[in-house]
């Protein structure tokens, strides 16, 4: 086998696709790490917005029940306050009440009738 001071183009060719390769395994690994990065700043961002959702639906349903909670409270005095009505025209006008139950049980006894 003779030796040669002058590098072969094979060699030279060797050295060429060694040296691509090496570069493209380099930026293979760059592009790795940019995506475990970029997927872990994605899914910080998602908790994120999942917390922050979360927040603001509580925050509503909590201002829900506290209107609804407001509104039965003011159906309820409003019930209170018709029955005690009721309970006083009743007792100021009694012949009035029975002629009043008197004339609305004939007209579902009429309206049962057809």
């Amino acid at each position: 086998m003779t030796y040669s001071i002058f590098p072969s183009s094979r060699s030279r060719r060797n050295g060429t696709f060694h040296n691509l390769e090496s570069g493209i395994e380099e930026q293979i690994g760059a592009l790795r790490e940019e995506l475990a990065e970029l997927t872990r700043l994605v899914g910080k961002n998602s908790r994120h917005q999942g917390d922050k959702i979360r927040s603001q639906a509580n925050a509503g349903y909590e201002e829900l029940l506290g209107r609804s909670e407001d509104l039965l409270r003011e159906l309820q005095q409003g019930y209170e306050r018709s029955a005690t009505e009721m309970r006083e025209t009743v007792r100021k006008h009694p012949l009035t009440t029975i002629g009043a139950a008197a004339a609305v049980g004939l007209a579902i006894a009429f309206l049962a009738r057809r």
